[in-house]
Formats: structure tokens, C-alpha cells, sequence
């Protein structure tokens, strides 16, 4: 199998269409999840019983990717949500004393900062990332397997494993997302990856999320990726297969099941 990295898919020329005359609709936008996406979602609520959209609209109005793992407390790292930073300081105290802090609204490792209790800088990267308290912030415990092993990006495709691909930080960070550095490489799914993924996928499959990415590191489930989960070409590369036809695929026979 030959991916081309310069010319991955080609397009058609541009016509306007009646979204209730085609199979299904696949959303792919990349975050931030703006005002427009919002809007995009509700006219897309229209289409409900007519045709087939994945994913669901509701479901990413409803599955902030920072915060919907906490419905699952068993699998995920000790963690807070709050915008006080005395709060943060107790709960740094608390853990060991070393936390990631992150903007709820954040990707592609943006605003990502490690905090580590006596660091002189601690204040300001609190301040920094919840607006001088005036934004909630995601305060997680570190997993120090992050430096030595990376992160998974294991791919679900309704609420079943497509794959996994590993993501190994640059040296000196702790972010492992490929657009700030990280590099992809093979990985293997762990009998604790399997139980994250048993445990969610109801939840997954009831809220409409067709296709998912989940950033697991050391057995923890850390955020789950709904609007545009990345990295199936670097997955394809490295099994062998096309796993994008795999994705189309199962959307295809899913959609036969919706009037049109």
C-alpha cells in the first residue's frame, strides 16, 4: 500500500447538493470547537432520520474532548477542573507535586504546561492558562511514563479497535502530539488499553461517535477525540494496511440502513 503524503486524497469539482440526496455526511473540522462548528451541528440535527452524519451532532456538542473522559472516573489519572489557583496548588501538593495544566478549549498541544510544586514559575503558568482565574483549566496528575513512552493514539470505529499508533515526545517536552514535535511510531494494545476501550465504547456508541480517537499513556485514558481524530496515515504506514478504506467502509454499510 502507497499513501501520497503530497496528494492523499483528490477532489471533485465543487457543486452544491441536498444533504438528505447523499449517503451520509462525514464531518471533519478541525478543532477549535468555534461558534461556526456550533451552527454547523445544529443544521445538521436537521438531517436526523433522513441521513446518516457522523459524528453525530449532538454528540460533539456534548463531547468536549478534554472533559468527556471523566465520565469514566476508573480509567482516568487523578484530576481537577477549576479556574482557583489555590485550588490547583493544594491538589499539585496533594498528587506528589507535579501536574499537567491545560485549557479546556486546547489542541494539538496547545497551553499544555507541566507544573511542578516550588517552581518559581508556577504562579504564572497557573495565571497564565486560566486568564488570570477568570477560565477553567484541566489539572491532571503527570504520568511520568509520558517521558519514556510516549502516548497512544488508539482509533475506534464504531466503538470497535481500528488500530493504535504510538506518539514519542522531542526530547525536553512532555507534549507527544505530532504537530509540536512528537514522532509516530508501532505500538501494541495492552490488556488495560483493551478495558479503556470495553468500558467506553457504550458510551460512545449511544452518544452517535462513529469515529473516536483516545489518547491513552500508562494505562490511563486522558482525552477522547471526536471532531477530527488524527494520525490513520501514520497508523496506515505502519501496519501495512489502508485503514482509511476500513473507516469508509463501515460507514457505507452503516449507512444502508437510513431511507436513502
Amino acid at each position: 500500500m502507497q499513501l501520497d503524503a503530497d496528494e492523499p486524497i483528490r477532489l471533485g469539482e465543487a457543486e452544491d447538493i441536498d444533504m438528505v440526496d447523499v449517503d451520509a455526511v462525514f464531518i471533519r473540522k478541525d478543532p477549535p470547537f468555534t461558534d461556526a462548528y456550533l451552527w454547523l451541528t445544529l443544521v445538521l440535527d436537521h438531517l436526523e432520520g433522513s441521513t446518516l452524519v457522523v459524528n453525530n451532532p449532538r454528540g460533539l456538542r456534548e463531547a468536549n474532548e478534554k472533559l468527556y473522559a471523566h465520565h469514566f472516573p476508573e480509567i482516568v489519572p487523578p484530576t481537577i477542573m477549576t479556574s482557583h489557583k489555590d485550588e490547583i496548588v493544594r491538589f499539585l501538593s496533594d498528587i506528589g507535586g507535579k501536574a499537567v495544566i491545560k485549557p479546556i478549549d486546547g489542541h494539538g498541544g496547545e497551553g499544555v504546561f507541566l507544573l511542578t510544586h516550588g517552581d518559581s514559575n508556577l504562579n504564572a503558568l497557573i495565571e497564565s492558562v486560566t486568564k488570570l482565574g477568570a477560565r477553567n483549566a484541566i489539572v491532571q496528575a503527570l504520568i511520568p511514563e509520558v517521558y519514556d513512552e510516549g502516548d497512544k493514539r488508539i482509533l475506534l470505529v464504531d466503538g470497535e479497535l481500528l488500530g493504535v499508533v504510538g506518539r514519542v515526545p522531542s526530547k525536553g517536552d512532555l507534549r507527544s502530539n505530532v504537530h509540536v514535535g512528537g514522532s509516530a511510531t508501532p505500538a501494541q494494545i495492552s490488556d488495560e488499553d483493551r478495558k479503556i476501550v470495553e468500558t467506553i465504547a457504550p458510551r460512545l456508541l449511544a452518544d452517535g461517535l462513529f469515529f473516536v480517537g483516545l489518547d491513552v499513556i500508562g494505562g490511563k485514558l486522558i482525552e477522547v477525540n471526536v471532531t477530527s481524530p488524527t494520525l490513520i496515515q501514520q497508523m496506515s504506514r505502519l501496519c501495512g494496511k489502508n485503514l482509511s478504506a476500513s473507516v469508509i467502509d463501515r460507514l457505507e454499510e452503516k449507512s444502508r440502513k437510513y431511507p436513502n
